[in-house]
């Protein structure tokens, strides 16, 4: 391909949810034409939800377009490598004017036999939090299979559900086989591995506008649950005009930059990095053109972009593979 690369970024992929509110127009200034939109998928290349660029001369083609014509210029070496020609994550913001279901997310192993998926390991950003919301991660207690289904089948599983308040700037990292679920009035950000394979465990007998109770995954969730209390909260230093590091994992490190002023950025061509602005404003400088980025934005800086400033007054969520 012969045009030349620099930051894009893409149509949101909007998708309603028995669960979703407005906050994703009000705070983040999505297009959203429903009252229940939950998710803004930002950055996908799940199958049937391919993200199309929306700027520059590359506009109106697809991620898996580009990937295809120059992977390592996009994905950079050692993701290309590592991954052939897959995007292997997923970049959403969600509002939860609900509760979500509670549910697990199974491992590569199991995501591989049962769906020729990867699996979905993931972390949250709280963006926006109401007075008094909160997530379910984990057990409590270390539990078990017996205890698991009993509480289930009672509709006691809440019970011995661990339940986290949540505020501005919390991050929860959750390992394949965390049973949990976004509670209401939480914004957040989400970066997971592609995948959308969830099994939902419970979902509060809530029905749909037809009367319809959501589909639950009861029996494939049994052997993809860690039933062991884990420990998902991340703590992470907030030095300005510094990477500080949140999650680094071997599917995707994370780091929370508090940008005031200028930092120059050096990157080997190795992997693609993402920005996600979760406040403020900023630009970036490549050469001598500047692109102006506001909150909620998601850019994409395709590996061969490799030298480039960050400007401005933002929190920034960057991401990539190590």
């Amino acid at each position: 391909m012969s045009t030349k690369m620099y930051p894009m970024q893409f149509e949101p992929i909007l998708k309603e949810r028995i669960w979703g509110g407005e906050k994703l127009q009000t705070l983040l200034n999505k297009p959203i034409t429903s009252k229940i939109t939950g998710e803004s998928w930002e950055l996908s290349t799940v199958e049937g939800d391919v993200s199309l660029i929306a700027n520059g001369d590359l506009k109106g083609k697809s991620l898996s377009e580009i990937i295809n014509e120059s992977p390592n210029e996009v994905l950079g070496t050692a993701v290309y490598a590592r991954f052939g020609k897959q995007f292997p994550l997923l970049f959403k913001y969600l509002d939860a004017r609900e509760d979500l279901s509670i549910q697990v997310h199974p491992n590569d192993k199991l995501a591989k036999e049962r769906h020729n998926s990867f699996g979905k390991t993931e972390m949250w950003y709280v963006m926006q939090a109401d007075t008094d919301a909160r997530i379910i991660v984990g057990f409590k207690e270390d539990s078990s299979k017996e205890e698991y289904v009993e509480n289930l089948n009672n509709k006691t599983l809440i019970s011995i559900l661990d339940d986290v308040k949540a505020k501005q700037g919390d991050v929860f990292f959750l390992e394949t086989g965390t049973v949990h679920a976004i509670g209401a009035g939480l914004v957040v950000a989400e970066i997971q591995q592609t995948s959308d394979i969830t099994y939902r465990l419970y979902d509060f007998d809530r029905t749909d506008a037809q009367g319809n109770k959501r589909e639950l995954h009861v029996d494939l969730a049994l052997d993809a649950i860690n039933y062991k209390k884990t420990d998902t909260y991340k703590k992470y230093a907030k030095v300005a005009n510094a990477s500080n590091a949140i999650v680094d994992c071997s599917y995707f490190t994370t780091n929370f930059i508090p940008l005031q002023g200028e930092v120059q950025v050096d990157k080997n061509g190795e992997t693609f990095t993402v920005y996600m602005c979760t406040e403020g404003n900023f630009e970036i400088e490549i050469e001598d053109k500047k692109y102006s980025y506001k909150k909620g934005d998601t850019i994409l800086l395709p590996a061969s972009v490799n030298k480039f400033v960050l400007n401005g007054n933002a929190s920034l969520l960057e991401v990539y593979i190590s």
